[in-house]
């Protein structure tokens, strides 16, 4: 079984098309986001376990589904992507593609028999204001699985996928990083601090041998701007090794956080080709 463009392309459409920009300044939308993603796994046969918390005064939601594992069930791999949106932004890249992407590989993961538990989280709250505080959605979730005691042996978050250019300097870079990427945004990042680089290079190794999609890994002080600009951050602040998996976001695609990021700028072709890599790969984490 393979992931095809179109029903990516549908999640996209309907989460920046239909719905638009999802944050607290348009609750109704963010909502809106929330039931579909809530519904689609439903009718995948899961069920679904909504976290709810407060932010501002305004009921919040990350939402959970597992795929039970059947030799190591208590044994946790992690897919998370956030829905929500920046304000004055639709997010077809930032992060319709993360999410539709997160629910095209749950729809597949149910058909395929695991030793591990692979759980599949969409976040909420990712973007400013409440990045880096203790609203985000995925810091709210990271937290309270470490109080929980969740063996989660690691946690891929599917950030920005859907860009992908030939064109010559089309990529750049972090300060200090630039040595690490091609000039050319044809290839998928996999980016982590240095305490998660096994289970990174693990991923990044899997991918490659079931795919032939260009792929760069890096692994640096998570000090350093854009290493940790993502959902991956609050689990390393929780003790969890974590990585994140993109299309570099402003570091090549030119309508990141805009009102041009809608779904008809996104490549759904190549965002097919990496959904499927990633699939292989994971299935690659059990045991670690």
């Amino acid at each position: 079984m393979l992931i095809k463009p179109q029903p990516l392309k549908a999640h996209v459409s309907m989460l920046a098309g239909q719905f638009g920009e999802r944050n607290l300044h348009h609750a109704n939308a963010l909502d809106q986001a929330a039931d579909y993603i809530s519904d689609q796994w439903s009718s995948m046969g899961y069920e679904v376990y909504p976290q709810e918390y407060k932010a501002k005064g305004v009921k919040c939601r990350n939402l959970e589904v597992n795929h039970q594992g059947s030799r190591n069930p208590g044994n946790i791999i992690l897919l998370g992507a956030h829905y929500d949106t920046i304000h004055g932004s639709p997010g077809a890249n930032d992060n319709g593609s993360g999410i539709a992407a997160l629910l095209e590989i749950s729809r597949l993961i149910r058909h395929i028999k695991t030793d591990d538990t692979i759980r599949f989280v969409a976040f909420t709250n990712e973007e400013p204001p409440f990045y880096g505080t203790d609203k985000m959605g995925s810091w709210v979730y990271a937290h309270q699985a470490r109080l929980r005691g969740d063996n989660i042996r690691a946690a891929i978050i599917l950030e920005t996928l859907g860009f992908y250019t030939n064109a010559p300097a089309s990529q750049m870079a972090p300060p200090l990083l630039g040595m690490f990427f091609p000039g050319r945004g044809n290839f998928l990042a996999m980016i982590s601090n240095l305490r998660s680089y096994g289970v990174t290079r693990r991923f990044s190794q899997a991918f490659r041998s079931h795919s032939k999609f260009p792929v760069q890994q890096l692994s640096a002080p998570q000090a350093l701007p854009g290493i940790g600009w993502s959902d991956h951050s609050p689990f390393w602040l929780n003790g969890y090794k974590a990585f994140m998996v993109t299309d570099t976001a402003p570091y090549r695609y030119p309508f990141y956080h805009s009102p041009k990021d809608t779904p008809d700028r996104l490549d759904y072709g190549h965002l097919a080709d990496v959904t499927n890599g990633m699939i292989n790969a994971v299935q690659h984490l059990e045991g670690i």
